[in-house]
């Protein structure tokens, strides 16, 4: 039997970081925010942007259907999807905004949708927005800080549901917090009780691995530019099967109408919203080839034990603290510890960055000052060290 190639081995830190964009100058701590893209990726976003250029009406008049087609089936075979069950958005908060507004005319009086006090603030304005009127209600559950288990978060959350609860909405990870949330085990609970549940997936792809058939959401949004490293303006949204006709488009334009229409409604009136620049979710393939030539896996692993080094050193600051037990299933690449109570958060991000160089958010989440630590796979040791020298220096300064 001829034996198999090895597989690639993951590129040190050092080498991942000469191939991004980022500025040397910075210690980049915030990969969580906006994501970073890397050079080769960069390249393939920029050729199909020549490319729509070149000849813009054979590109998006006759050429458009086929080529989403494409960078579709990639991005689904790699979410564990039916390659007809997602499309691509400009990024999640679009997917969530979309999946609200096509799920609110259904939702009356004494209805809710559930969720709970970790979510993203423009998401939760996003249902706000479209229940009003309708008299169902958006009721975030307090959860708080700190969490113990994720057993017993799960039962929290499921203790909140009741007859009126139609919708259930939760983050696949926390933006303001961090945390991995017990998903499988509540969406399974909710199908059980014919509950919808909708997925803010902004930060799962590229930072957990993901199977979305399995998991069985009745719709997932997620983010490409983030932890998958495709370029801004790559997003997606995922419908289970049975529910993809009950989306409706947040953008009408030609949709099903369309000389090029596929004859699929959720594909012709969620993908094509007019000229605009495509390229970056055709590029998104080029992003998943990127981290599959460079064994990912392993580099979320290495990503991960640097996370949690850098987390016990916070920690070792005097007045930091722990929002959740010495447990990895909490994190992956992304982590946040208590600042000291009554942190300027503004002022402190400030002096990280104009005294240190060192770009990390600090946030104010329901009146609990909270540092939020990315690594990704172009960070070093020598990141982590500067920044905790960088939080020493200035809470040690006042």
């Amino acid at each position: 039997m001829t034996a198999l190639p090895a597989p690639p081995a993951a590129p040190a830190s050092e080498a991942l970081r000469a191939e991004f964009l980022l500025d040397p100058s910075v210690v980049f701590l915030n990969h969580g925010s906006f994501g970073a893209c890397p050079r080769p990726v960069f390249e393939a976003y920029q050729a199909w942007q020549r490319e729509l250029e070149l000849q813009p009406v054979e590109f998006l008049g006759r050429r458009f259907a086929g080529l989403m087609r494409d960078a579709r089936a990639g991005l689904a075979a790699y979410l564990g999807a039916g390659a007809d069950d997602v499309v691509y958005v400009p990024n999640a908060t679009t997917g969530v905004n979309i999946v609200a507004r096509s799920l609110a005319p259904g939702l009356g009086a004494g209805d809710e949708v559930l969720t709970i006090d970790h979510e993203y603030g423009a998401c939760d304005r996003a249902w706000r927005a479209a229940l009003a009127g309708t008299g169902a209600v958006y009721r975030r559950l307090a959860v708080g800080l700190p969490v113990s288990s994720h057993a017993e978060l799960a039962e929290r959350i499921w203790a909140a549901v009741s007859p009126r609860t139609r919708v259930l909405y939760l983050s696949h990870i926390t933006s303001p917090t961090a945390l991995t949330l017990p998903v499988e085990a509540l969406v399974a609970r909710a199908r059980a009780r014919g509950i919808t549940t909708v997925i803010d997936g902004a930060h799962g792809p590229g930072q957990v691995p993901l199977d979305l058939a399995a998991l069985g959401a009745d719709f997932y949004a997620g983010n490409c530019h983030k932890w998958l490293c495709a370029p801004k303006g790559a997003g997606f949204l995922y419908a289970r099967p049975t529910m993809r006709d009950r989306v409706s488009p947040a953008v009408v334009s030609w949709g099903v109408e369309s000389p090029l229409a596929t004859g699929d409604a959720f594909i012709d009136e969620l993908e094509f919203v007019g000229t605009r620049d495509y390229a970056a979710a055709l590029a998104v393939p080029a992003a998943i080839a990127y981290q599959a030539a460079r064994d990912w896996p392993a580099v979320r692993a290495r990503c991960h034990a640097l996370v949690r080094e850098a987390r016990a050193r916070l920690l070792a600051v005097d007045g930091m603290g722990a929002i959740h037990p010495d447990d990895g299933a909490w994190y992956a690449q992304m982590e946040a510890v208590a600042l000291p109570p009554g942190t300027d958060v503004v002022a402190l991000k400030d002096r990280l960055y104009d005294e240190h160089r060192v770009e990390v958010p600090t946030i104010l989440w329901n009146g609990q000052p909270l540092l939020r630590v990315s690594v990704q796979g172009y960070n070093t040791p020598a990141d982590v060290d500067a920044l905790i020298e960088a939080v020493g220096a200035v809470l040690g300064s006042g």
